[in-house]
């Protein structure tokens, strides 16, 4: 089972099985609290231990992590699969995925990007077409509206975190996230 709670920003805390993970510090090159594994969306020459920061493949105790690079490996972002759930964590800024970068990242459950480019978003909901899509306000508030209702997300309440556990067999969950203060 695959738990993902925001923690603040684009910043997420995701447990997968035993193993805790921080997506998308605030702060690059910072790794998170002992034991964490911390993926970052920028390469670091100089990753500190249980820090991912490049593309490649990675294995965490069975928790596969796969590090997409894009931007001529400038930026990164990640496919994580645990536990039969598979979720795509998209780095900003967001952009459309090349058909190589699809066959890649195959089918995903739990999509969760931030939302930079409403036209892009709706292309990645259309071509990942997940399960369960998890928007993340960026900087753009009026991107963020605009997404929420092409989703009918509207006035949908935001909860402290999400447990992938039974995956909706159609149609998707719009899963809002409250940040934590």
């Amino acid at each position: 089972m695959a738990t993902i709670t925001s923690l603040g920003g684009l910043t997420l805390q995701c447990t997968f099985g035993k193993t805790d993970f921080i997506i998308f510090p605030a702060t690059q090159g910072k790794a998170g609290p002992e034991g964490t594994v911390t993926l970052f969306s920028h390469p670091d020459e100089e990753p500190a231990e249980r820090t991912i920061s490049w593309p490649g493949e990675y294995d965490f105790n069975g928790i596969y992590v796969r590090g997409l690079g894009h931007e001529e490996g400038r930026q990164v972002s990640y496919v994580v699969n645990a536990d039969g759930v598979r979720c795509l964590f998209l780095s900003t800024p967001i952009h459309a995925l090349s058909d190589t970068e699809l066959e890649w990242i195959g089918d995903i459950d739990v999509l969760v990007l931030p939302v930079d480019d409403v036209k892009i978003v709706q292309n990645l909901l259309d071509v990942v077409d997940p399960r369960v899509f998890i928007p993340l306000a960026n900087k753009d508030d009026k991107a963020f509206q605009e997404v929420l209702k092409i989703c009918g997300a509207v006035g949908k309440e935001a909860v402290d975190e999400y447990k992938a556990k039974g995956l909706p067999a159609e149609g998707r969950e719009v899963v809002l996230l409250r940040g934590k203060k």
